[in-house]
């Protein structure tokens, strides 16, 4: 079952590589990074406009720091801008497209099928109320939000309309309640599938918006990557309308 991992297993070592991306950006911000790293405010650290900026590589490519930092700060941030202060909701929604990263993990849920019906078969296939059937109600619900977050093109064209992405994220909400339902008796999983499944769509955005940095619009095309290249550049460097 995926469950939030990037808060947790920060080192000094990936602070020091985040501090450092700032300090290209601005000498200054990363002096008081570096204070607060040194006094434990390392919250502070993450939610800094300066490492946000730092991290999504405006004036050049995206920074040098781990895959983790790379997608948990904009998610962070695109969180608290829809008013979604949970760091936890904000630690499993960047871990998800970080556990997605390679085919071998998106394998491992409905053994790689894609698809709302294939996953609710799936889902319905392992024995109802069970611990087995909550975990795979989660993580087929983090895979959707996944596909839909930073594939919506591809789940666009599968679904040969634009209401499918709507579907997936209705998807994960459903079956993040299910799975809430479920473990009801444990506790802080169960709460954390309870908010997730309460803030589906904003987790959604959030992945959405943190993606355009990373994958843009069409991830392999030629066009998608200069728009990519010119919007790190500053926000008035892409001429409006000369990439579509």
């Amino acid at each position: 079952m995926i469950t939030p991992i990037i808060h947790r297993v920060l080192t000094r070592a990936d602070l020091d590589r985040l501090v450092a991306e700032i300090g290209r950006v601005d000498r200054a911000e990363a002096r008081a990074a570096e204070d607060a790293v040194q006094t434990g405010d390392v919250d502070a650290v993450l939610d800094s406009p300066a490492a946000l900026e730092a991290v999504r590589g405006r004036g050049g490519a995206p920074a040098a720091v781990p895959l983790t930092i790379l997608w948990y700060i904009p998610v962070r941030a695109a969180l608290r801008a829809r008013g979604v202060s949970d760091v936890e909701l904000a630690d499993y929604t960047a871990t998800v497209p970080v556990v997605f990263a390679t085919w071998r993990a998106v394998r491992t849920v409905a053994r790689g099928d894609t698809g709302i019906g294939v996953w609710w078969r799936y889902v319905a296939s392992l024995p109802d109320g069970t611990v087995a059937q909550a975990e795979g109600a989660a993580d087929a619900a983090a895979l959707a939000l996944w596909w839909a977050g930073c594939f919506p093109e591809w789940v666009t064209k599968r679904g040969a309309c634009r209401g499918m992405v709507r579907a997936y994220v209705t998807f994960a909400g459903q079956a993040l309640a299910l799975a809430a339902r479920i473990l009801a008796s444990r506790g802080p999983v169960a709460s954390l599938c309870a908010r997730a499944a309460d803030q589906a769509d904003a987790l959604h955005a959030a992945l959405a918006e943190a993606r355009r940095d990373y994958l843009g619009r069409d991830t392999h095309s030629a066009d998608s990557r200069l728009e990519r290249f010119l919007s790190r550049l500053g926000p008035d460097s892409a001429t409006p309308g000369t990439l579509n």
